[in-house]
């Protein structure tokens, strides 16, 4: 599953208009316009050979605007929030080692107010049991000694559910 894959699914499930796109978008720290989120959510068609045909109907997303997305998702949601004193600022997601999975899953807990039960009540309605171990070793940073890869799988059954709290 590809970060464009993952946004068009959380669009579905939360009911995001492409305009408020944009907007979470920019919150978090980059442009898009709406004709341009519109190519973002286009599905890539792989019976097309040539690349050039796929580029010129799709945006791919990469990793660092897909966190950027996040991080505005966040933001749309609950507010911005003023930096403590401090503390520094996160460090961006570099974009190939981050498992956007498990990234996927930390920031929508954080943008919905999701607590673990909240997370587990939504995995149940998709039709999988995960455990709050396992869900704690999901939700973990990387190169914690608990911290465990979230898989398509996952990441999958868990937008799923989250289209069933709020949509259905």
């Amino acid at each position: 599953m590809d970060n464009n894959d993952i946004l068009i699914r959380l669009r579905y499930a939360l009911e995001i208009k492409n305009k408020e796109m944009a907007e979470i978008f920019k919150l978090g720290g980059v442009e898009v316009t709406v004709p341009e989120v519109i190519q973002i959510l286009t599905k890539s068609d792989d019976d097309y050979e040539d690349d050039d045909y796929e580029s010129e109907h799709q945006i791919k997303c990469n990793n660092s605007m897909f966190d950027s997305f996040l991080n505005g998702l966040i933001i749309f949601k609950r507010g911005k929030q003023e930096p403590k004193p401090g503390l520094s600022t996160p460090e961006p997601v570099s974009p190939k080692s981050a498992n956007v999975n498990n990234l996927l899953l930390k920031k929508v807990k954080i943008a919905l107010s999701l607590t673990t039960e909240d997370m587990l009540e939504i995995f149940e309605m998709a039709g999988i049991r995960v455990s709050k171990g396992e869900l704690s070793a999901l939700l973990r940073k990387e190169g914690h000694k608990n911290y465990k890869e979230c898989g398509d799988k996952f990441a999958r059954n868990f937008l799923k559910g989250l289209a069933i709290k709020y949509r259905g």
